[in-house]
């Protein structure tokens, strides 16, 4: 074991008792967030407009403070960019964190200095525990690798305007720079397809022991490495990988090919961080869920998931959540931003310690007859179907199919094989029934005869990759909607329909 490892063992444990003891005191953390919150927004422009100083009690707030999305919140975040101070947090933001999805425009999400502060040592933390854990210091003697955004910033009015983790990158502390790939010109490389060849070959010879990024992505990295090496598995080129971590989309439908690219089963680190802030990142290898970041500078409300589109939905704080409801996640943060709907759902697996898991998001769901088809039925269906199937899945997107040209109405599923099943139809069948028993919805509309069962359409290999770059969405932080409520992904994916 190196120094550096044996320096970050012992950190480890102390990060990791530090973490522990937040955790048990999670509620009054909660409530002096709320209470710093308040207190640092009195004077800005909407804390004066909501009557911020008047606010003693969490009540109070719920009623200053409505519920509001990006849309809410543009005249305030213009205000910013022309330069104005003191709009929604105390001073300016350093950054504008530009984030944008296949539903909606690009937004700019202030993001202030100590927001910054809190996102490293959370990420940090997530790798500490691991280490804490299971012992593996040793990865901090070689090379980590994040596959991610261009550190190159823009302006967005006087702004300094990137991607979450260009912005990120930009602030990685000095004692995990020495260790960190690729370089910094490499990163800055736009073409996704460019930048991934450009990364496999800076890192084909080096000691990679930590690679991190979305799933989709880091499998074209692994695949161009094995092009580039001739090399069987990833374990040949890099033997002293030891962690994969990853957020962004779910792991599950990626964990069989990304590991048989590898060649072993691997460690994985799950993290959730989003433009608004860090929410949560996994403490155990073996246990379901990731830890919610209850320190880290945001108070959390959350909502029924039923009741996120309405006008006035009951909020809760974390002390009254319930184990297994789908909650819609709201954000209340060091940046400004109060009463934030951020389009994610999740649910507590476990209120001691809290943990969480991401079940989607608000817009992504199918419900064209009423069903409410959700990515985390979905997800759960199609990992079944595999398991039962011993097929593989690259990537997939599902759609309504409301005015068939024959026969009743049905869900499409557009999915991508790495191993395509011996019998499509069994898949279909597998699939479809675990989405009757986890949504009881969609079991009356198949029973009822309003629904046939869902149909499977294959697509050719690297249609997604295609669509993706056909969007200028390729690589970084992008995703695949997994869900979508209408056809327009589905229009477009239907030429590349293999049956």
């Amino acid at each position: 074991m190196g120094y550096r490892a044996g320096i970050a063992k012992l950190a480890a444990n102390i990060i990791a008792s530090s973490v522990h003891r937040e955790q048990e005191n999670a509620i009054a953390l909660q409530q002096n967030i709320l209470q710093y919150l308040i207190k640092n927004s009195a004077q800005t422009d909407f804390g004066k407009q909501h009557h911020f100083a008047q606010i003693k009690t969490y009540d109070d707030f719920r009623a200053a403070v409505k519920i509001s999305d990006y849309e809410d919140l543009k005249d305030y975040i213009e205000l910013i960019a022309d330069g104005k101070e003191n709009v929604l947090w105390k001073g300016k933001p350093v950054y504008f964190c530009k984030s944008s999805g296949t539903t909606s425009g690009t937004k700019y999400i202030p993001v202030t200095g100590l927001q910054i502060k809190e996102m490293i040592r959370a990420a940090r933390n997530s790798v500490m525990l691991y280490v804490a854990e299971t012992g593996k210091a040793d990865i901090f003697d070689h090379k980590m690798i994040f596959l991610q955004g261009s550190p190159e910033l823009e302006m967005h009015g006087k702004i300094p305007t990137g991607r979450l983790s260009g912005i990120v990158y930009n602030h990685v502390p000095f004692y995990a720079n020495r260790n960190r790939m690729p370089s910094y010109q490499t990163n800055c490389i736009d073409d996704w397809e460019e930048k991934v060849e450009a990364i496999a070959r800076e890192t084909l010879k080096e000691r990679m022991s930590l690679i991190s990024g979305i799933p989709p992505w880091v499998v074209m990295y692994f695949e161009k490495l094995k092009e580039l090496s001739g090399k069987q598995f990833i374990k040949d080129i890099f033997p002293d990988f030891k962690v994969f971590a990853y957020g962004g989309v779910n792991y599950e439908p990626y964990r069989h090919q990304i590991e048989s690219l590898i060649g072993f089963k691997i460690d994985s680190v799950e993290t959730y961080p989003a433009s608004e802030g860090f929410i949560g990142y996994q403490d155990k290898q073996n246990e379901t869920g990731l830890l919610l970041n209850i320190n880290g500078g945001i108070f959390y409300e959350f909502i029924k998931a039923e009741e996120a589109h309405s006008e006035n939905p009951k909020r809760a704080s974390l002390q009254d959540v319930e184990l297994g409801v789908n909650y819609a996640l709201i954000l209340n943060t060091t940046s400004g931003l109060f009463g934030y709907s951020i389009g994610d759902t999740v649910k507590f697996v476990s209120k001691n310690p809290y943990r969480i898991q991401v079940t989607g998001r608000i817009k992504q769901f199918i419900s064209a007859f009423g069903e409410h088809v959700i990515s985390e039925e979905v997800e759960l269906a199609l990992l079944n179907a595999m398991r039962e199937t011993h097929s593989g899945v690259t990537e997939f997107t599902v759609a309504p199919q409301v005015n068939p040209m024959e026969g009743l109405p049905y869900h499409e599923w557009f999915v991508e094989f790495s191993k395509t099943p011996d019998d499509l139809t069994a898949f279909a069948e597998i699939a479809d029934n675990i989405l009757q028993q986890k949504n009881s919805y969609y079991k009356d509309l198949r029973q009822g005869n309003i629904l046939q069962q869902l149909i499977i359409t294959t697509v050719k290999p690297n249609t997604f990759v295609e669509f993706m770059k056909r969007k200028g969405k390729l690589g970084g932080q992008n995703k695949v909607p997994r869900l979508t409520n209408d056809r327009k992904i589905a229009d477009e994916l239907i030429r590349f329909a293999t049956c």
